[in-house]
């Protein structure tokens, strides 16, 4: 028992031993009531909630679990060092800089859960854009969130941040400069949501890129191309750039032209330009309020060419397709009832006969 006293009383960096033991203890104590905490209290609370009529309790409970959990760990923190009677400012500062970081934690998960309700809220004022506005004042929020616990957790360390950035000088002059793109990206981003040139879900080309938007957020945009990769596009760059939108047509165009052999005679090509002419206007599935031309355009090289020009009453680019080979088939029919056929690119050579020849050598 005396050698058991005695090396409790050894002294570790100023600290008996026996207090080390008992900081740990207690420490780890508070790790084991903070995983009974999160399997039997904090589980009975949700089967109480979840049994209630309304979901705010559940989303309380959401907001403040992971808070409260973490809570276990600062507390037990705090009494350890208090019992190892370390009272340096240093100590003192970072557990209230924790406890302050668990308050926001608490504020940020409140934007978190209350998203769908602001989702809600921006379709009152217009669907085009409600996702895309929702999401701007929820990122602007977690980043309103985030930037006060900063401030607040430099203010705990005695650090005024007024006087801090006044501080920086030159170097603040450095950091607006090296935040000019950030800002532009960010105004890129309110004028593309002010134009309402794309929302999410839209199928879109800027440049060379194209594909389905999914995030137009504070900085970048997200577009999802067609080959399944994911491509961030500054803001700025999208503002200050064409913007096709795909999604914003309710038709979409068929132009070509097919070729018919030479040997086809005029009266054969006026019935096959007005069967197709015939087709086309009575297809159930062409917009008949847009652009319709078929005609007899051009001689080609190696074909009498037909121009036909029109558009599907669709801009499903699937449903477009099976359209436009639906009505190619039907074209094919119409050429080959007729009794002609389609074009294909030749080259005719014609040679003299050795009488001919032989006359202009001697005439030379």
């Amino acid at each position: 028992m005396q050698e058991i006293k005695e090396l409790l009383q050894h002294v570790i960096f100023g600290i008996p031993l026996y207090k080390w033991a008992l900081a740990l203890t207690i420490f780890f104590l508070f790790i084991i009531l903070r995983k009974v905490f999160s399997l039997t209290i904090a589980k009975t609370f949700e089967k109480i909630v979840s049994k209630t009529k309304t979901e705010v309790d559940d989303k309380i409970l959401s907001i403040i679990i992971s808070p409260l959990n973490f809570l276990f760990i600062i507390i037990g923190l705090w009494i350890a060092l208090t019992i190892l009677n370390i009272k340096a400012d240093i100590v003192s500062h970072l557990i209230k800089s924790l406890f302050i970081f668990d308050i926001f934690w608490i504020f940020y998960n409140l934007v978190n859960v209350f998203s769908p309700e602001v989702y809600k809220f921006t379709e009152k004022f217009g669907k085009d854009l409600s996702k895309e506005i929702a999401s701007l004042i929820i990122k602007l929020s977690k980043l309103f969130v985030i930037i006060l616990g900063i401030v607040a957790i430099l203010q705990e360390w005695g650090i005024n941040v007024s006087t801090l950035i006044a501080s920086l000088g030159i170097g603040g002059l450095a950091v607006a400069l090296a935040a000019k793109d950030t800002l532009a990206n960010f105004f890129g981003g309110l004028s593309i949501l002010a134009d309402k040139s794309m929302k999410i879900g839209d199928w879109v080309q800027i440049g060379d890129i194209e594909g389905i938007v999914e995030d137009i957020g504070i900085r970048t945009t997200k577009i999802r191309t067609f080959d399944k990769g994911l491509v961030t596009v500054p803001n700025n760059y999208i503002a200050t750039n064409s913007v096709i939108n795909f999604s914003r047509r309710n038709v979409r165009r068929v132009k070509m032209y097919i070729g018919v052999v030479y040997s086809t005679s005029s009266e054969t090509l006026n019935k096959i330009v007005n069967d197709i002419r015939d087709l086309i206007n009575n297809h159930p599935e062409v917009a008949k309020d847009q652009t319709i031309a078929i005609y007899f355009d051009r001689f080609g090289d190696s074909s009498l060419d037909i121009f036909i020009y029109f558009y599907t009453n669709t801009a499903q680019w699937l449903e477009y397709l099976r359209i436009k080979e639906e009505i190619q088939f039907k074209i094919m029919e119409i050429v080959e009832k007729n009794g002609s056929s389609f074009a294909f690119p030749s080259r005719s050579i014609y040679f003299e006969n050795e009488a001919t020849f032989k006359i202009k050598s001697e005439e030379k």
